[in-house]
């Protein structure tokens, strides 16, 4: 008897050190497993917003040694009324209003800071646009109308097969691809723990096998379509996004602070949402694209193309908010208004007219409520028509 109660005693013991090797072999992965589910938890989100780094791979972008691109202060104002409301009730965390190049309004909400990286979401997609825009002026991309397979072969037999590159940017390319975060089986959770394992989107992006209606004919938001512009990019030029982003855009501005980038298990950037920088860090590549393009005499992104992309150009039902190359334009734009956009309250908001920009991050739980979007928007209205 005694023997076989040894005998059990070490496999439990064997299973048991085998059970804690593999965990801490795992340990990381695990841990940003846990950090995925729990990301949007409320204790936690405002937290995470401004410390992707702890739960995710990422990459650096430096600033380079450039100078800081100095963002003057101008005369203060009055914030329209309903404005503070607006602000507790979406979760806002920080709000930066400029004009004519100067700092009308800036503050910072719910204990974060000046000198918080701050997750884009997808707002990443629309710098994903500009560094596209300059590409295809270099003429690394020799057309808008290329099969995506040619410059991502990987593709080849996906979904993706007869899409086109200017199918993708539209968010046009009939791909199905289910974007309910609050769906845990969602193909957009199921990319979530995909990054968070260390698993590779390339690999994840050439497993999708269905669509819903032919390239080019019918909108849908597919955020698994910027990825594959990343892959577009990445085999025109050889080159990591976040490389050419670096070089191409964030070091001409003259950032305040690094960016960083969170990455799937092979490096690559989450081009579709993974950009981290500050609120003023924002303001400096949204001031650059109301200018045109233009920084210091310097033209850093292609002006026809940011025209050309913020048009609603996309196959977008009738009456609803339009759609460019990765830009949104809200319902009843007029020109030069339209706007950076991502989950859970993440705008930079264009007004070339009147010379007005804002940036405004969130935590806000709540923004996929029916007519929240809109909300935002008529706010930033508000907001550029009192300055």
């Amino acid at each position: 008897m005694r023997s076989i109660l040894k005998w059990v005693l070490r496999i439990v013991l064997a299973l048991a050190l085998a059970a804690a090797a593999v965990g801490l072999w795992k340990r990381e992965e695990l841990q940003r497993l846990m950090a995925v589910n729990s990301l949007f938890a409320e204790d936690k989100i405002v937290h995470n917003f401004s410390h992707m780094d702890e739960a995710f791979l990422t990459v650096d972008l430096p600033r380079g040694n450039a100078p800081t691109w100095e963002l003057p202060y101008g005369e203060g104002f009055d914030l329209p009324e309903g404005t503070d409301t607006w602000i507790n009730e979406r979760s806002v965390t920080s709000l930066l209003i400029m004009q004519n190049g100067k700092i009308r309004f800036e503050e910072y909400y719910l204990g974060t800071g000046p000198d918080d990286r701050r997750i884009s979401w997808s707002v990443a997609k629309s710098y994903l646009s500009a560094l596209f825009g300059i590409l295809l002026q270099e003429g690394a991309i020799d057309s808008l109308d290329d099969p995506v397979v040619k410059y991502a072969p990987k593709l080849a037999g996906s979904a993706y097969d007869r899409a086109t590159i200017r199918n993708v940017l539209n968010m046009a390319s009939g791909v199905t691809f289910d974007e309910d975060y609050l769906d845990p089986k969602s193909d957009i959770n199921r990319m979530g723990r995909v990054i968070a394992l260390g698993g590779e989107l390339d690999d994840f992006a050439a497993s999708l096998q269905d669509s819903f209606a032919p390239p080019g004919e019918t909108w849908q938001y597919v955020s698994i379509d910027t990825h594959v512009l990343g892959m577009v990019i990445r085999g025109a030029t050889g080159r990591s996004v976040a490389d050419l982003l670096t070089e191409k855009i964030l070091q001409p501005l003259g950032l305040e602070r690094d960016g960083y980038y969170v990455t799937d298990g092979a490096g690559v950037a989450f081009v579709l949402g993974g950009l981290n920088f500050t609120t003023r860090d924002f303001a400096r590549f949204g001031q650059m694209i109301l200018q045109d393009g233009k920084l210091s005499g310097r033209q850093v992104v292609p002006a026809d193309w940011i025209f050309e992309a913020t048009q609603p150009s996309a196959p977008t039902a009738q009456g609803k908010i339009g759609y460019g190359y990765q830009w949104w334009i809200p319902r009843g734009a007029h020109e030069g208004e339209f706007l950076a956009r991502g989950v859970y309250g993440q705008y930079i908001y264009f007004n070339q007219p009147r010379g007005v920009l804002i940036v405004s991050t969130g935590a806000d739980r709540k923004f996929r409520d029916t007519g929240i979007n809109d909300q935002n928007i008529e706010m930033f209205r508000k907001i550029a028509e009192s300055l």
